[in-house]
């Protein structure tokens, strides 16, 4: 990859990352009843399906994906089911006071892993970042030991943030209506997200 491709790359993996969809506000709401500190266990959880997805990815995979209708058309509606109740959970318990309460580290991973993988924008992503920025000339497995240090790099930081932006709001003292507006404002963005994954066209299309 030359260097004028690398920058492009890494553009379009900032507006890729930094667009607000469901990692984010998982990351918020995360940072909003966790703590920063324990919330990185969520963002641990993103890394992981992102580094899963770029190895798929370079393989073949998501190209695959791509081009299986059927299978992504099930999958994505498992993915906007899931969305979609997270959001209805949480809208019908916004007006609930936040009680402290331990919740596992591997809980907070796991959500935020699947939360990455049902998520549409992922496979788009991948298959854009694959067919326009790797170099068909020179073998994948090459490029990738650019590709993957600087899509981590820059996912670490913009879910990083989102974390602490969300750790900021839940120690400032904004009221408990505007908590709870918060709240519900995070959960409505998961139900539109959902519903917007149940009608997205095929990655490949895109």
């Amino acid at each position: 990859m030359t260097l004028e491709g690398w920058i492009i790359f890494a553009v379009f993996w900032v507006v890729f990352v930094t667009t607000p969809g469901p990692n984010a506000v998982n990351c918020i709401q995360n940072g909003m009843t966790h703590g920063f500190k324990r919330s990185l266990w969520g963002v641990l959880g993103i890394l992981t399906q992102a580094t899963l997805f770029l190895i798929l990815s370079a393989a073949g995979v998501t190209a695959l994906l791509a081009s299986a209708p059927e299978a992504f058309f099930w999958g994505k509606l498992v993915g906007a089911a899931f969305l979609v109740f997270l959001g209805v959970r949480g809208f019908l318990n916004a007006g609930k006071p936040v009680a402290p309460r331990h919740v596992a580290a591997h809980s907070i991973y796991g959500r935020a892993f699947l939360i990455a993988t049902i998520n549409v924008k992922s496979v788009a992503g991948y298959f854009a970042a694959f067919t326009q920025f790797v170099q068909p000339d020179i073998p994948v497995w090459s490029q990738m030991w650019v590709i993957m240090p600087t899509a981590l790099a820059i996912t670490t930081l913009s879910y990083v943030s989102f974390t602490a932006i969300g750790a900021g709001l839940g120690r400032s003292a904004i009221g408990a209506v505007l908590n709870v507006w918060v709240r519900r404002i995070m959960a409505i963005c998961f139900i539109i997200y959902g519903v917007l994954l149940g009608t997205a066209s095929n990655p490949g299309r895109l």
